[in-house]
């Protein structure tokens, strides 16, 4: 049976009574803290553990959409440089057989409006064979090369001409 200490009772017994509940109540405080501080460490391990298996997972699946956006980039590329050249190669068509309607029709414009304009067509038609043949040779890298250099020598022409396509792909796309 345990007796009740009057907490006003300032008697040794009393008083040793008291310090032990005390130390006992500090010893208890403290067995409670420390398995608190021991939970929180626990926590924080598994939460750097989680973190890192997320970080390493992110990474993982970064480094492989990069690898994907490149490999779609080089198909994009791949693609683009073909229709560039099967364009230059179409274009270049579309100028010989623009140059063979000329030369084909070159005595009927004799007829009609007399030798010297026959020899405007005839000279159409020959500076189009000609340029239909130089596109044929030259790569899409030459190409580029030569829309640069014609660019820096005749900037208001190359604005004008840009400018001129833009307008009539702009009509060409907008009655479709």
């Amino acid at each position: 049976m345990q007796t009740m200490v009057n907490p006003t009772d300032s008697t040794p017994a009393a008083t040793d009574h008291a310090n032990d509940h005390r130390a006992e109540a500090k010893s208890r405080f403290s067995k409670a803290l420390d398995e608190a501080k021991a939970g929180v460490a626990e926590l924080k391990a598994e939460a750097m553990e989680k973190s890192g298996s997320y970080k390493d997972r992110a990474g993982e699946k970064g480094e492989q959409l990069k690898g994907d956006a490149a490999a779609y980039g080089e198909q994009a590329k791949a693609k683009a440089y073909e229709l560039a050249n099967d364009t230059k190669s179409k274009t270049s068509e579309g100028m010989v057989a623009l140059s063979k309607l000329i030369t084909d029709n070159v005595a009927t414009v004799d007829e009609k409006l007399g030798v010297k304009y026959g020899d405007y067509a005839r000279s159409a038609a020959g500076s189009l064979e000609k340029n239909a043949a130089s596109l044929d040779e030259k790569s899409l890298e030459q190409l580029g090369d030569d829309a640069r250099e014609y660019v820096r020598k005749s900037p208001g022409t190359a604005i004008a001409i840009a400018a001129g396509a833009g307008f009539l792909l702009a009509r060409l796309f907008r009655r479709r």
